[in-house]
């Protein structure tokens, strides 16, 4: 990774309480020459879904319920399955000494999925993996990509894109139990919010969930939760069986946060000036949030959401946090 990208480590130590999955038995595709790529065809009517783990290398906790999925060996009852490991070169590059530094190699690879970046004439680790799995994004229906978060304990939560039109896949998961509708990422294009998944005209849907925080084996079980929650909705895999391994009870209820603002980072001088936690709410309009040289943030309204403020030192349009509130 190049110094300018290069992750800005955390001041916390965080206990890593994950042992990344031994992944390499799949480095062979299933029906498909892509490595870590597995098509399942059912041979059946239905739709395609894709679940993508590994979009950051560092975020076992996708790969965990994926690679639980191949062992079981699962098969879709219709339609077609694709299951991928996204940036498994980062990955590969995990140490539990420096958990954060496998984010990515050369950059973060859910920036990059606009058109014109994906066929212009940069290069990077993470465009040449995105330009071999644009072709299956490209093809799914549906798609469920699995992350995690920096903030320990922090709550999951499903990001649903910049329109509400995934907000109803995401309501019939039925976990977890916050959805949010945002703005997306000066930096780049996310690939849940590439072509078809972000036209209101398209069908197609995807949403992304972050299942809790890095290496928490919490953040483990939400994501196979959703997954199976995910096929299950889809009537790709029988009910039962996918009931039976749900280890999370659903919440009593699902609440969107509507994000009006993005505060993105000028310089690494970027700085928080008040305490910030994921889903604080902070009361009062008008109060300083933010700084950075001589722009300042103020909360924009009253309870104001604060969205996964980052832990990190600020990079030049980096997302610091987003701000929103509860419609529900």
């Amino acid at each position: 990774m190049t110094p300018a990208l290069l992750e800005s480590f955390p001041s916390f130590n965080p206990e890593v309480r994950l042992q990344p999955p031994a992944i390499e038995r799949w480095r062979r595709g299933t029906g498909t020459d892509v490595e870590f790529v597995h098509v399942l065809d059912s041979g059946r009517p239905g739709p395609t879904a894709m679940v993508v783990a590994l979009t950051h290398g560092n975020e076992l906790c996708g790969a965990i319920a994926l690679d639980t999925l191949l062992r079981q060996g699962v098969t879709p009852l219709r339609g077609r399955l694709v299951l991928a490991f996204a940036n498994v070169e980062a990955f590969g590059r995990f140490n539990v000494l420096e958990p954060f530094a496998s984010r990515c190699v050369d950059e973060d690879m859910n920036r990059v999925w606009d058109e014109a970046v994906l066929r212009g004439a940069r290069d990077s680790v993470e465009l040449r993996r995105a330009r071999a799995l644009a072709p299956f994004v490209d093809a799914a229906d549906v798609l469920l990509d699995l992350h995690s978060m920096q903030e320990a304990g922090a709550p999951a939560l499903t990001i649903c894109g910049m329109t509400d039109k995934s907000v109803p896949l995401a309501r019939a998961l039925g976990q977890p139990e916050t959805l949010l509708v945002d703005t997306g990422h000066a930096a780049g294009l996310r690939m849940i919010d590439r072509g078809g998944f972000a036209d209101p005209r398209s069908d197609r849907q995807a949403v992304l969930v972050e299942c809790g925080s890095h290496w928490e084996p919490e953040s483990a079980d939400m994501a196979l939760d959703v997954t199976l929650r995910f096929l299950r909705h889809l009537e790709m895999v029988d009910a039962a069986w996918a009931d039976a391994q749900l280890r999370l009870a659903l919440p009593g209820r699902q609440r969107l946060v509507r994000v009006g603002e993005g505060v993105t980072a000028v310089t690494p001088a970027f700085r928080f000036l008040v305490p910030t936690h994921h889903l604080k709410v902070i009361p009062a309009a008008g109060t300083p949030l933010a700084e950075d040289g001589d722009r300042r943030w103020i909360t924009p309204h009253d309870e104001c959401v604060l969205i996964m403020p980052s832990r990190r030192a600020g990079l030049s349009g980096q997302t610091m946090v987003r701000l929103g509130r509860y419609e529900d």
